[in-house]
This record gives structure tokens, C-alpha cells and sequence, in this order.
């Protein structure tokens, strides 16, 4: 795993392989997804909330480019312990949050708002359609805030009322969605 960009651009960490049930995002969309970002978030005014956050890369990267309010949410508890250390490791305790809680109990629990969601749920989690009604149900998505989920091809939230764009880089989709009424005319540069 490596970060892509920031001042930490290029730090290098191993995460276990043994029995780890993670998909770390692969470089290439990692980098297709944060040039998007790039030109459209401030990292520094960001309040971001990462679900199954696995690796804790996509936190490492909002960091790196200046964010100071993350949250990490993820169950499994070798993701936890690695996020612990990497976060020790890079001096940024203080900048991530991390919660050991099924996303979906998060969710509904929450009762925080977020400037941008990142969720990379396991492809096959049966709930996985779910997600974002449960973002928009709970609230958890702040007014022109984004919301932003990786999937694969065999899933499509074209449909869903507060989609408003995609990104495909290979087997990895990356849906993008707004409130409705921010959504209209939506372009991502």
C-alpha cells in the first residue's frame, strides 16, 4: 500500500496478508479517484467519514493533503490494530478517528453529519444496495457534501435518486452521489 499524494506522498506500509478480508483500492484508481478530488474538495475544511475502512489508505491520503477530522469505521479487529499503528507511525492520531463498529450500527448510531463519505464495502456483502438509502436515511451527508462508493460491475446505483456520476477504472467503479438538489448539473472535472 502506498500514499499517492500529500506530504506523505510515497510512504510505503504492509498490511498482513494472512487471512486480511480487504481489498485495498489499487493505485490507479486511487489515483483516477483523488485527481477528481483534488480539483473539487478542500482537504483542509473536510470532515470526512471513511466505511469499511480496511487499510485506513483512503484516511492515510485525506491526511496527507491537509484534512484534520477523519473517522475511520470498520469491524474487523486486525484493520483496527494496523490503522493504530500506521496512524502512530505517521504522527496523526490526533487527525483520525477510529471506530471498531459494524458500518451499518455506525450509521444508524451516528448522528454526525460529514462533508465526504468514502465507503469501500466487500463486493459480495449482501447489503451492500443498501448503503447509500442508509447515508441519505440518516442523515449522514452534509448539504453539497459527497458521497462516494466503490463497487464492481455487478453493481449499478444509476437509478438511485442522489447518484449523479460515475468514474470506471477497470473492475473498480467509483459511484458518486449528492443530495438531489445538489446533484443537478453535476460535473466532475
Amino acid at each position: 500500500m502506498r500514499i499517492i499524494g500529500g506530504k506523505f506522498k510515497g510512504r510505503r506500509f504492509d498490511p498482513p496478508a494472512d487471512k486480511w478480508p480487504t481489498r485495498p483500492t489499487m493505485d490507479f484508481a486511487k489515483e483516477g479517484l483523488f485527481n477528481i478530488l483534488n480539483n473539487n474538495l478542500d482537504f483542509e475544511a473536510t470532515k470526512m467519514l471513511d466505511l469499511f475502512g480496511g487499510t485506513g489508505s483512503h484516511c492515510y491520503e485525506f491526511v496527507s493533503r491537509g484534512c484534520t477530522d477523519v473517522t475511520y469505521v470498520d469491524k474487523f479487529p486486525a484493520a483496527i490494530q494496523f490503522v493504530k499503528k500506521t496512524a502512530e507511525i505517521l504522527k496523526i492520531t490526533d487527525q483520525v478517528r477510529i471506530i471498531r463498529a459494524d458500518v451499518f450500527k455506525f450509521m444508524e448510531g451516528s448522528g454526525e453529519d460529514y462533508d465526504y463519505i468514502f465507503a469501500d464495502p466487500p463486493y459480495d456483502l449482501a447489503t451492500m444496495d443498501q448503503i447509500p438509502d442508509w447515508i441519505f436515511k440518516y442523515k449522514l451527508l452534509r448539504a453539497e457534501g459527497w458521497f462516494v462508493m466503490e463497487h464492481d460491475p455487478r453493481h449499478s446505483y444509476k437509478h438511485h435518486p442522489n447518484y449523479f456520476q460515475e468514474r470506471n477504472y477497470g473492475k473498480t467503479i467509483f459511484s458518486f452521489f449528492q443530495h438531489q438538489d445538489d446533484a443537478k448539473d453535476q460535473d466532475l472535472t
